[in-house]
Parts: C-alpha cells; sequence; structure tokens
C-alpha cells in the first residue's frame, strides 16, 4: 500500500522539523515537501500532488485562512489545520471549516517539540481520516467540525450504561437518533435543514469538541425549520425539536412513564469519544425501542455499530447512509456489517425518510 504523502505549510522551521520527523516515523505516511508560507507552497503545488496538507493559520505574505479558501475553491485537497491555542482558535476554527478544512489540531504556545511530540497520535489520526475523505462530497454544505481523535484504551458503552431489557412503558411519540463523525456536520446540515416542524424529535451525537457545539447548533437553528439546540440535562424529546449532544459528554435517552428525556453525563471515553453513539444508540434502544428510527451517517471507526444492532435487535427502523455519499464511509460500513441496518440510503433520501416518520 502507497504512503499518505504530506505537505506541511508553517512559517516556523521548528514546527515544520518537528511535524515533519513526526510523520517520517509514522509508518504509512511521508512528508513530500514543506513551505514556510503560502506563496511557496501554491508554488510547490504546481509540481507535486500531496494527499494530505497541514496547514498553519498566521503566516507572512498569505495567512492560512486566505490560502485555504483559495485553495478549495481552484484545487481541492484535504487540509488538517495545525494552529496556536489561542482565545481566538474556536473562531478560527469555524471559519477555517466552513472553507473546507476537514480536522483541527491545536498547536501549543511554548514547548514545541515536547508538547508537539506528545501529540503524536492526534496528529497522525488526523491525517489518516483527512486521506480518506472523499474531496467530491465536501461541498454538500458550507460547514465542517473536527471530529475528536483521543489515544485512550478503547471502552464500549458498558461503562456508561449497562445492557438491560427495554422499559415496558411505551413513548407517546416517535423518536429519530442519528450518530455522524467525519463529515457528518456537512451532512446534518444538508438533512436538518430540509426537515418539517412536524417531524418527531431528533437526537444526535456528532463528534465534536466541547468547544464547538453551542455554535454547531445555533448554525443548524438558524438555517431549519425545526428547533436546533445544544442538548441539556433534563430537556424533553419532542416533534419539531433536534438535540444536539454537548461536547465532551454523553447523551442518554431516558423514558419517563412514556416521556422521552434527555440525560447528559461525563464518564469515561466509548469507542474512545465522548460523545459516543454507541451510548446514545443503546439507551435509545431501551427506551424507545420498535417507535425509532436509528441513522448512522459518514465517519471514521466503528462508534455506532454496536448500538445500532441492539436497536436492529428491539425493533427500531435502522438506516445507513450509503457509501457513495460519504465523506467517510466507516462507521455506517461497520454497522452493515454487523447486521444491523435494515435499509440503506443515499443522502438526499434520508430527510424524505426522516419526515415520512411520524
Amino acid at each position: 500500500m502507497s504512503k499518505i504523502k504530506v505537505l506541511v505549510i508553517d512559517d516556523s522551521a521548528i514546527v515544520r522539523q518537528v511535524l515533519s520527523t513526526i510523520i517520517n516515523e509514522t509508518s504509512g505516511m511521508e512528508v513530500i515537501d514543506t513551505a514556510s508560507d503560502p506563496i511557496f507552497a501554491l508554488k510547490k503545488l504546481e509540481k507535486i500532488r500531496p494527499d494530505v496538507i497541514i496547514l498553519d493559520v498566521e503566516m507572512p505574505r498569505m495567512d492560512g485562512l486566505t490560502f485555504l479558501k483559495k485553495l478549495m475553491k481552484e484545487n481541492p485537497y484535504p487540509v488538517v489545520m495545525c494552529y496556536t491555542l489561542t482565545q481566538k482558535f474556536s473562531e478560527t476554527s469555524m471559519k477555517a471549516l466552513s472553507l473546507g478544512a476537514v480536522e483541527i489540531v491545536g498547536k501549543p504556545t511554548s514547548n514545541l517539540k515536547q508538547e508537539l511530540g506528545a501529540q503524536k497520535k492526534l496528529i497522525t489520526d488526523a491525517i489518516r481520516a483527512a486521506a480518506k475523505v472523499k474531496l467530491s462530497n465536501l461541498s454538500i454544505s458550507p460547514t465542517m467540525v473536527p471530529t475528536i481523535i483521543n489515544v485512550q484504551k478503547k471502552e464500549t458503552a458498558d461503562v456508561i450504561l449497562p445492557k438491560f431489557a427495554p422499559v415496558q412503558s411505551t413513548p407517546s411519540n416517535k423518536l429519530i437518533a442519528i450518530g455522524a463523525s467525519t463529515g457528518g456536520t456537512q451532512a446534518l446540515e444538508f438533512v436538518i435543514s430540509a426537515l418539517k416542524k412536524d417531524t418527531p424529535g431528533v437526537v444526535i451525537v456528532q463528534h465534536m469538541p466541547k468547544a464547538f457545539t453551542a455554535a454547531f447548533s445555533e448554525r443548524l437553528n438558524s438555517v431549519s425549520e425545526v428547533y436546533v439546540k445544544e442538548a441539556e440535562n433534563g430537556d424533553m424529546i419532542e416533534t419539531g425539536k433536534v438535540l444536539i449532544a454537548p461536547g465532551d459528554k454523553h447523551m442518554i435517552v431516558e423514558n419517563r412513564v412514556g416521556k422521552l428525556y434527555v440525560s447528559i453525563k461525563a464518564g469515561p471515553l466509548v469507542n474512545r469519544h465522548r460523545p459516543s453513539v454507541d451510548v446514545l444508540f443503546r439507551s435509545v434502544a431501551q427506551s424507545a425501542a420498535k417507535k425509532t428510527l436509528g441513522i448512522i451517517m459518514t465517519g471514521m471507526g466503528d462508534d455506532g455499530a454496536n448500538g445500532m444492532k441492539e436497536m436492529f435487535d428491539v425493533g427500531a427502523f435502522t438506516l445507513a447512509q450509503d457509501e457513495a455519499s460519504c465523506v467517510v464511509f466507516g462507521m455506517p460500513a461497520v454497522a452493515i456489517e454487523r447486521g444491523g441496518v435494515k435499509k440503506i440510503s443515499s443522502l438526499k433520501d434520508i430527510s424524505k425518510i426522516m419526515n415520512a416518520f411520524n
């Protein structure tokens, strides 16, 4: 298998050196060139074709965001932003993501060699995720939010919510549960903006840092007929309402005498994620069972595959986004392999199915 070819663009010689060492020491990838600013990078891109570009923001002659906008318009590449963690990090990140960046990695403000070295797994996982992106599917909508990539031990949903039989009290309303990761925020905007006000309540886990959850929810709310908000502990799930799990917290659906609510919980990472799709899907299987539509969308890894099988086993209608419309066909593929998917649909058909599920 050929190596992932990486171009590093950063005005710091130390950063270029450290990133090059990290990447070249990692199996399956290599740095094919570096550039100290975007002007030099544009000249190099006339001769080379990297699989992934790592890009800083504050650089001489042309800043990273201006370069990113030009690049995605004229000659798109999967781009991982790697820049300094400051008070404007979230604001800058949202702008970068709206311009087409695939992943964001925070760069430390001091001890660059030591701190960047400690982030080796984070950086290389971001590169692998970016390399799997289908560029043709990045233009569905203008916003992306980075996935969270963690290196801790891979735990299952059991550490948050043990398995038990579904509750006997049938919920009064239907429920739609969605899980997504890399490329998911683009797909979610496409889907949620097409929902009608009478669509059943929706709960969503999208892998994203906590700094982005509220802003992403507000953006979806601004382009949708349904009401979209960052979920809070005790929120009721209602028709025409979409609840997005807050970053760095798990979201669980609870059946309280026929009414459905969300509970927001701390706890260990599950499948190296928090929030975890598996945790949400298991809770839905236990609380709403047959009155649920479960949807697993674009994303890297296998989070949600086991939970979807549990939903399938209790009679929920389960749906996976098809490979052709996924940015990364990872989570849906694993869910299909594990036997938890009843139907495979294109992104364009998902909102139609959701609107009809009432």
